[in-house]
């Protein structure tokens, strides 16, 4: 059976939920959050890192007894993550989950159709 004979009732309901404004809108907001905090991270992660490459001398900084400033910045690279994982959760709850659920009940209802 062609696309074009396919009645409406046919139609892949997941394919049709993502055709919808509440989808979309799902996406953006997912996209808006997730895209930036990916890029904020990338850039300090390679700065950590080119910084460990070309400035062995600053990074090699003593700070207080043995800990320098190399020490510090990877310290803080595990900090950031488990920093950016919680805000990124508390955010989905806030956020993101309630217009997910609501898709999902959404697409629920369609399917017992």
């Amino acid at each position: 059976m062609s696309n074009e004979a396919r009645t409406h009732s046919d139609e892949d309901p997941y394919v049709a939920l993502q055709a919808t404004d509440e989808f979309q809108e799902l996406r953006r907001k997912f996209r808006g959050f997730v895209f930036p905090m990916t890029a904020f991270f990338l850039v300090w992660y390679f700065v950590y890192v080119l910084l460990s490459i070309f400035a062995p001398g600053f990074m090699g900084t003593k700070v207080f007894g043995n800990v320098n400033i190399g020490l510090l910045f990877g310290l803080g690279q595990f900090v950031t993550t488990f920093a950016i994982t919680f805000m990124y959760a508390r955010w989905a709850n806030r956020e993101l989950d309630p217009l997910a659920d609501a898709l999902g009940a959404r697409l629920d209802g369609e399917k017992e159709h």
